[in-house]
């Protein structure tokens, strides 16, 4: 392999002989302007170990309620009890969200002021009853912190309980970027930052609940920022081992303006192939076509990514922040995602189980 940035090549050795790369390294990762030489070398770890697969999963995003305590400054999602646009769903308004063909259902939501812990318990166990063949994937590690804030409930109990009622994986949102920086400047101050954030996620992977890890990016924090959160994310991976997939989240200008535009395509780009490499023990990385766009997701499948996440019915959180995706992909159209890229379509379960592998016409293969 020959690169335009020379620089690379001590990169590219370490991949191929399976040592783990530096801070060094992963800040040249972010900072080469050989965005094709860096793709490149995130497609070959990719290929060696999915080949051609690229996974999709027929799931239903839920948000119970935008109702929070917090106001972050970069959320365009949360509002306040009795503000307008404020909402608030019962059980079994949840429960009649959720079709039969869903494989997955994906609930976060605000940090209600009012609901007890109980009621959130009674979400998991009453949609698990009425719909015992899909698999619930709920509340972040930020929301499973506040069930501590709010009615000193500690998480190991709390994960579970929830468990106990049906919950079988965790989300990775809540995790914005670990840095004592950012935090003071970006979030509420009830908000749990990165230790908790890893510290729950560890709790939840020794109860044998897999889980997912985030990164928003493309607002206001450095390039160095973002290699620590990554290698944070390795280490904890290190210590626990229950994460699934890394979903890189391009931070969404809205309403709350943080930065005056997006974060261009080539910076996606290159943020999920630095990912593919730094994040070594990591099964996955996803390309999150609601934030990225049905095109750049389809190129990222060339830059380490082997995921689109899926159908998201509903999804609320990113498109009240802004994102102009549309808000439900039909199967077909993850096809055209998938194939765009010359990919094959695997269907999958929350937990990676294959459910279904498709040829490039959209037949089971």
């Amino acid at each position: 392999m020959h690169f335009a940035d020379t620089r690379l090549t001590a990169v590219w050795d370490k991949v191929q002989a399976g040592q783990r790369l530096t801070r060094d390294d992963g800040l040249l990762l972010f900072e080469t302007e050989d965005l094709l030489g860096l793709g490149r070398m995130a497609d070959r770890v990719k290929s060696s170990r999915e080949g051609d697969r690229v996974y999709f999963v027929l799931n239903r995003y839920i948000s119970p309620t935008n109702v929070c305590v917090l106001s972050c400054a970069f959320c365009g999602f949360a509002r306040k009890k009795g503000e307008a646009g404020a909402f608030e769903y019962t059980v079994e308004d949840i429960i009649g969200m959720v079709s039969e063909e869903v494989r997955e259902v994906h609930i976060v939501g605000g940090h209600h002021p009012d609901w007890p812990f109980e009621y959130y318990e009674r979400i998991i166990a009453g949609l698990h009853a009425a719909r015992p063949n899909v698999q619930i994937k709920a509340f972040t590690a930020a929301e499973i912190d506040y069930f501590w804030r709010r009615w000193k409930i500690e998480p190991p109990e709390a994960l579970a309980r929830l468990k106990a009622a049906g919950l079988q994986t965790m989300p990775g949102g809540g995790a914005e970027i670990f840095s004592s920086r950012l935090a003071k400047q970006l979030r509420y101050a009830g908000k749990a930052d990165g230790d908790r954030w890893c510290e729950i996620h560890g709790i939840a992977h020794s109860l044998g609940i897999r889980t997912n890890a985030t990164m928003l990016y493309g607002h206001v924090e450095t390039l160095a920022e973002r290699v620590d959160h990554l290698l944070r994310l390795r280490e904890q991976q290190d210590r626990s081992g229950g994460f699934l997939t890394f979903i890189a989240l391009p931070y969404q200008v809205g309403t709350t303006k943080l930065v005056p535009r997006s974060t261009p395509p080539a910076d996606n780009l290159r943020t999920i192939a630095a990912a593919r490499l730094l994040l070594d023990n990591f099964p996955h990385v996803e390309a999150y076509w609601v934030l990225l766009g049905e095109e750049t997701a389809s190129v990222a499948l060339h830059f380490g990514a082997d995921d689109v996440n899926g159908t998201l019915e509903d999804e609320r959180v990113q498109h009240m922040a802004g994102a102009e995706t549309p808000a439900g992909l039909a199967r077909e159209q993850l096809f055209r995602i998938i194939r765009d890229a010359n990919k094959v379509p695997v269907e999958r379960d929350a937990l990676y189980n294959v459910v279904r592998v498709w040829d490039h016409e959209g037949a089971a293969a």
